[in-house]
């Protein structure tokens, strides 16, 4: 697509940007990190103050403020040296706890201003969930402002998580790949899930983007795209990572320590049978190329791996849960003496941990069909499109 034919988006931060009274009176605390920022890439704490808002506070989600926290990780900062504000950390932070961060910050509101990529594994818009129970409970009103799915919201993928397998990547019962905007979001967890926790709805506010159209994925918005964290640098990343995030739970490398994580997974025990048994599925949208490759951290660190590249050929057909589970699936029956199930402690199998892979699917249904042998591909089937599994109220862009 040419710059010509991109249709001009602007996102509800560079509207706030323009009109801080969209967020309502009072001392505003701003939930953002280095993705947070307005198309000409100013960074939106600074423009926010340029332009008058009321801003005391600056709260910073998984991977910190600045970003440079692998995963798991977040930043020791306190004081932001462009702005002199304050830094909370919300990271692993929950329940009363939170509540006392956000007393203790002395703010009126919070503006959510997160770049998201549309899985629910995703932790920024567990932030959002958590974030938004401690404003219903403590009385301080919750703005987000919306940015486009870089996935678009045509489509969502996999099933709803099973609440006995709630936990930070994944707090309540929503697709793998859901298809919604972080407002739509909000708006969806503050009708049902929210009010279970809080005991009321939290006061929100959805700042829209202007411009945005459901079937528009990143590149189509023409925004400027910045890593939202460490291991998601590019838009063919953020479309790959709701199917082959499930590595994780595995091990098998999911390409971290290189330059195109979550693009390409390989293992020690992989061989030249891995790629062709993938071709012969001719799952759409996507080529797989055999490669080698040493990550320089993470899983297998130094050592050299064989498996595949996933070259996306049709972003509209590709689905990358569907074509994750099928790879899972074909790595059981390649190397059923090679492939494990990886734990929560970074363990293999048998270690007493719960399996990793049950926290990302949202249930154990994934692992047990897998180990069966029985075709996992029915259990990739959405509950609906977006707008039908939140209902249609809940969408803001058509």
């Amino acid at each position: 697509m040419s710059t010509d034919d991109r249709v001009a988006v602007t996102t509800g931060i560079a509207r706030l940007a323009v009109c801080p009274g969209l967020a309502g009176p009072g001392r505003l605390g701003l939930v953002t990190n280095h993705s947070g920022v307005l198309p000409d890439l100013r960074p939106a704490a600074p423009a926010l103050l340029e332009a008058g808002a009321r801003l005391v506070a600056l709260f910073g989600p998984e991977h910190g403020l600045y970003g440079t926290g692998q995963a798991g990780e977040s930043e020791a900062a306190r004081v932001d040296p462009a702005t002199a504000l304050p830094v909370h950390d919300t990271y692993r932070c929950s329940g009363e706890r939170l509540d006392e961060l956000l007393l203790a910050s002395g703010v009126d509101a919070l503006v959510y201003d997160l770049q998201d990529i549309g899985a629910r594994f995703y932790t920024y818009v567990w932030t959002m969930f958590d974030l938004m129970v401690s404003a219903a409970r403590t009385g301080v009103r919750f703005v987000v402002a919306d940015r486009p799915n870089p996935l678009g919201g045509l489509l969502s993928e996999g099933p709803l998580l099973d609440p006995a397998w709630a936990s930070f990547v994944g707090r309540v019962p929503i697709p793998v790949r859901h298809g919604l905007t972080c407002g739509e979001l909000a708006r969806h967890l503050n009708a049902t899930a929210v009010p279970r926790m809080a005991g009321s709805a939290a006061d929100l506010t959805v700042i829209q983007v202007d411009g945005w159209q459901r079937a528009m994925g990143a590149e189509a918005t023409g925004l400027p795209w910045v890593a939202p964290s460490p291991n998601i640098p590019t838009p063919a990343t953020a479309t790959v990572y709701p199917g082959t995030c499930l590595f994780e739970g595995t091990n098998v490398s999911e390409g971290r320590g290189t330059t195109q994580p979550f693009e390409i997974v390989g293992a020690p025990y992989i061989d030249a049978r891995f790629a062709p048994s993938l071709a012969e599925l001719a799952l759409p949208g996507v080529h797989f190329r055999d490669l080698r490759y040493v990550p320089t951290f993470h899983k297998h660190a130094g050592q050299p791996l064989r498996g595949v590249q996933l070259h996306i050929t049709d972003r509209k057909v590709f689905a990358p849960v569907r074509t994750a589970v099928a790879m899972l699936a074909t790595l059981r029956r390649l190397y059923p003496d090679d492939f494990a199930w990886r734990t929560t402690n970074g363990g293999a199998e048998g270690t007493g941990h719960r399996h990793f892979i049950d926290l990302l699917w949202g249930s154990d249904g994934l692992r047990r069909v897998v180990d069966a042998g029985d075709d996992p591909l029915p259990l990739c089937d959405p509950p609906a499109p977006p707008g039908r599994w939140v209902g249609d109220d809940v969408l803001l862009y058509t």
